[in-house]
């Protein structure tokens, strides 16, 4: 085997071990031994491929991310090649798909819980940044093209609903018992207040005549 090909095999054992303890015992209490033992390596490996555990963390973290971005687009485009609603195949589509992801234990735990913590504010900021507000991004320009949202500066709109979904995937990620009522209901309340961005369409004229001409004829 090469040497770049073992070097692949060996950072990829230790992002899978490192998520799977980060998971079930979180960042403070996964121990960086126990680490490099289950993925069978040795230290010096953990350390030639990340700067410490704090990197390490970061890199799984990353993976995570673009996992997420990867569920969200491949299920609004699935959804697009069926005829459907344009605004659910985009709006409800990507909404779920990004809460069910979150449902994910190694999700929910690294990057609803943990994350914040390790990273701090601002380098938490930066993923979100990085990959939300991107895929959010995508989509508005999306929906004002197609005329379903009124044009308007993108990037503030962007962070509100970028805040918006993050509360709505802690507050999945918080609930104690009955998690997948936590994410129905959420989901719901989330779909209700993104469909306040949708461009009403008015009755036309037609339209008016025609039921006030269905109205005579039931009345009679």
């Amino acid at each position: 085997m090469k040497k770049a090909e073992q070097s692949a095999l060996t950072r990829s054992a230790l992002l899978k071990t490192a998520r799977e303890l980060f998971t079930e015992f979180g960042y403070a209490r996964a121990a960086t031994e126990e680490i490099v033992q289950r993925a069978g390596v040795t230290r010096g490996a953990l350390y030639y491929h990340f700067r410490d555990k704090a990197g390490l963390f970061q890199a799984v973290l990353e993976e995570i991310n673009v996992e997420i971005i990867q569920r969200v687009e491949n299920a609004v485009q699935t959804s697009q090649g069926s005829p459907g609603d344009p605004w659910g195949q985009i709006v409800y589509v990507a909404a779920g798909a990004y809460l069910d992801a979150c449902l994910d234990p190694a999700i929910r735990r690294i990057a609803l819980i943990e994350a914040a913590t390790v990273l701090g504010w601002e380098e938490n900021r930066d993923f979100d940044e990085k990959y939300g507000l991107r895929i959010i991004r995508k989509f508005l320009l999306q929906l004002m093209g197609s005329g379903l949202i009124e044009r308007q500066a993108v990037e503030p709109l962007a962070c509100l609903i970028l805040g918006a979904v993050n509360a709505a995937a802690l507050y999945t990620a918080r609930a104690d018992d009955d998690v997948s009522t936590a994410r129905k209901e959420i989901g719901a309340s989330l779909e209700r207040l993104l469909d306040g961005l949708r461009v009403k369409v008015e009755p036309s004229p037609v339209d008016n005549s025609v039921r006030h001409s269905a109205a005579i004829e039931t009345y009679k």
